[in-house]
């Protein structure tokens, strides 16, 4: 896997987690609207939401995780993230993981993020598939992967959450 690089879009930075984002990942990660599809650990305080940004930072320097801030070009604020991780032995496979602050969903910025990272795993990192995770009833995450032409395997089951579909894209 590459080092970390920053992304653009026409609109969006995709850039590092940075400690001053631990407000939004504290909203994004512990916000019941927000996390209604998703079982994952909270980040309730500035204790935890500092944790998980360290967290996810060491995992980008072990090479384990790319993990994205969305942003607009001209405002540094966190909207949002996309990541890459749990990459197959071999290089060749990795999950997408995304989120979206309520507020700025709808307006095509996690369709712009998406696609971006779409093309860089395949294009630089070389990857020949993609997999998405999520929960049978988001409709709009799955309206956001089949837009993209990931496409429902029903073959592969979450064996850690049954209410999860696996959609893949590949190369």
């Amino acid at each position: 896997m590459k080092n970390f690089t920053s992304l653009s879009t026409p609109r969006l930075q995709l850039r590092s987690l940075e400690t001053r984002d631990w407000e939004e990942i504290s909203y994004l990660r512990s916000d019941a609207l927000m996390n209604q599809y998703v079982s994952r650990s909270s980040a309730k305080n500035k204790k935890e939401a500092l944790a998980f940004i360290y967290k996810i930072q060491k995992g980008i320097r072990n090479r384990e995780i790319l993990y994205w801030s969305i942003c607009f070009k001209d405002d540094p604020k966190m909207l949002g993230s996309i990541c890459l991780w749990h990459f197959s032995k071999d290089g060749t496979t990795a999950e997408v993981g995304y989120d979206l602050a309520t507020n700025v969903q709808g307006k095509g910025i996690m369709d712009e993020a998406l696609k971006k990272l779409i093309d860089y795993a395949f294009h630089e990192l070389n990857l020949q598939k993609i997999e998405a995770y999520t929960h049978k009833e988001n409709a709009k995450s799955l309206a956001l992967l089949e837009r993209n032409h990931f496409k429902l395997n029903l073959k592969q089951k979450d064996k850690n959450n049954k209410n999860n579909v696996i959609l893949t894209l590949a190369c």
